[in-house]
């Protein structure tokens, strides 16, 4: 890889996103079963969560493919379709708590294993089919 020291290097990711096909039960799984803060909501196009310093956007991938109706705010059409992934950080105690939350909210769980590294990883499916994985944040050291 060729860097480049005239090109800043970004200090994070700010916001990612994820498409959903039922926004309703989307907000109630991320703000009532993850207990994520919602910091926006739109009917019918979005709801956006609060995670640590960043955000999680869910959007209604047919809202979102629409032209911008506010010229102040020009964000171009933008979508996905299928199932996505997201992964949040939790230490490991804290991955073991969520763990039984999620199976006491009737959540099964995809897929639960340590990685060569020893970071933890715990995987489930939003009511989208999304990927969400919860894991130890030395999981990319």
């Amino acid at each position: 890889m060729k860097v480049t020291p005239d090109i800043p290097s970004p200090a994070g990711v700010l916001e990612a996103a994820l498409y959903v096909d039922d926004l309703d039960a989307a907000e109630r799984f991320y703000g009532e079963v993850l207990a994520l803060e919602k910091v926006q909501s739109v009917a019918d196009r979005h709801v956006f969560f609060r995670v640590g310093g960043s955000v999680l956007l869910l959007f209604n991938a047919e809202e979102t493919e629409k032209p911008p109706g506010n010229p102040d705010l020009p964000v171009p059409p933008h979508g996905a379709r299928g199932p996505g992934h997201v992964c949040l950080i939790l230490t490991r105690p804290q991955i073991d708590v969520m763990r039984k939350h999620l199976l006491d909210w009737n959540v099964p769980i995809d897929a639960e294993f340590d990685w060569p590294n020893g970071a933890r990883s715990l995987y489930v499916r939003d009511p989208s089919g999304n990927s969400v994985e919860f894991a130890e944040g030395h999981l990319w050291e």
